[in-house]
């Protein structure tokens, strides 16, 4: 299998630069449970798309600090990507803002979060069974593409994921981040959030870790079937 990760993370900062960008992270994720596949990485958030979709056997669309509303000539240029994979039925997944944008693309809508930031660690469901993941967003997906089904959820974020046919799949959390990494992230934000927000990461983040490697599964297995559909 050869994936196509759709970098969109537009974070060039200091700290980004210490931790690895999101193209190795979920390179990473997809090798810890498929080490024989094949990944490259486009980043898209700098106008760099794949010019033939034939090498691949599946797309995956990152997170991002900027948000699917940000008047960005990119931005416009993925949700005609997303459109066109769509309408091939190419198998598709996204984690947040590849989330959002997947939804804002067929026809859902994005908006901000009713409770405000979600951060650190949750525990959510997916295919009716809970599941915790790292989180990072103050805004989510409020209504469905009138082609998907939601995956699940949870009181926070009603639509924590969702599907369309067998060829798109995605999630609003995070599964590429690691411990360390989640961790380090609510200590750069600690001055520039609500205190209740990062005491609660913290506290969360001292008590439990994500089931990433069990989220990578789930990731991989979708990209199976979407190839045998």
């Amino acid at each position: 299998m050869h994936i196509a990760v759709l970098m969109t993370n537009t974070d060039e900062s200091d700290f980004s630069q210490s931790h690895p960008k999101d193209g190795e992270k979920f390179t990473t994720m997809i090798q810890s449970v498929r080490p024989d596949w094949k990944v490259s990485v486009f980043a898209v958030k700098d106008g760099h798309f794949p010019t033939d979709d034939s090498g691949f056997d599946g797309w995956l669309i990152t997170g991002s600090p900027a948000s699917v509303h940000d008047n960005e000539d990119w931005i416009t240029d993925l949700k005609d990507f997303i459109r066109r994979l769509e309408a091939n039925r190419k198998p598709l997944f996204g984690a947040c803002f590849g989330h959002q944008a997947i939804a804002e693309a067929l026809g859902g809508t994005v908006g901000w979060n009713p409770g405000g930031w979600v951060f650190g660690l949750v525990e959510t469901e997916m295919e009716g069974r809970p599941i915790r993941l790292y989180a990072a967003h103050i805004q989510q997906v409020l209504t469905l593409p009138a082609t998907a089904r939601s995956t699940g959820g949870n009181v926070e974020c009603p639509i924590g994921g969702f599907a369309v046919g067998d060829h798109i799949l995605t999630t609003q959390y995070h599964p590429e981040m690691s411990h360390d990494f989640i961790s380090a992230l609510v200590e750069e934000y600690a001055d520039d959030m609500p205190a209740a927000v990062i005491e609660q990461a913290r506290a969360d983040l001292a008590r439990y870790q994500a089931d990433g490697a069990r989220a990578a599964e789930r990731i991989a297995n979708f990209f199976e079937r979407a190839a045998r559909a």
